[in-house]
């Protein structure tokens, strides 16, 4: 071998310069942790403007008004009957709800979530909403009120259907 071995290699030159395409595996977690972010957000708002979630909050916000007041018997039967039936029509539908009363009403209510309805503390609910002041089970009311609103959005087919 001679002297002159480097004089017959090839001259020096740069490599190419590094293209934008692809990207280095960086780039590619940040840009699926970008697209998981933001269907993370749209699925949050989707879910926070859902109809039957905002009727459940804002009734149960009132339900909450209607247990700090000092109202008692037969004010809080009927505010706490109007509450129900307005967020039952808002769920159910108008031809579903508004024309049952009495029993059928109390019926409704139990199956769509409100068990403790079907028995007296039903009953005394609608006798006291109509002016019986006898029956103050006010808290009763408000329980019941608490699970019908919790559980008849999550009841899924209409009650009574």
């Amino acid at each position: 071998m001679s002297a002159s071995w480097l004089s017959q290699l090839a001259p020096a030159h740069a490599p190419a310069a590094p293209g934008w395409w692809p990207p280095a595996p960086g780039w590619w977690g940040a840009g699926l942790l970008l697209v998981l972010l933001l269907a993370a957000i749209a699925a949050a708002i989707k879910w926070w403007r859902e109809p039957r979630r905002r009727f459940r909050r804002a009734a149960l916000r009132e339900l909450r008004l209607i247990r700090s007041s000092a109202v008692e018997g037969p004010a809080a039967a009927r505010a706490i009957e109007n509450l129900m039936r307005r967020y039952a029509v808002a769920l159910y539908g108008r031809d579903a709800v508004a024309r049952l009363t009495g029993r059928a009403w109390l019926e409704f209510a139990s199956a769509a979530g409100a068990e403790r309805l079907s028995g007296e503390a039903g009953r005394s609910l609608l006798a006291a909403a109509f002016g019986d002041s006898a029956h103050a089970e006010r808290e009763d009311w408000l329980t019941a009120a608490g699970e019908f609103i919790r559980r008849a959005a999550e009841a899924g087919p209409r009650p009574g259907r």
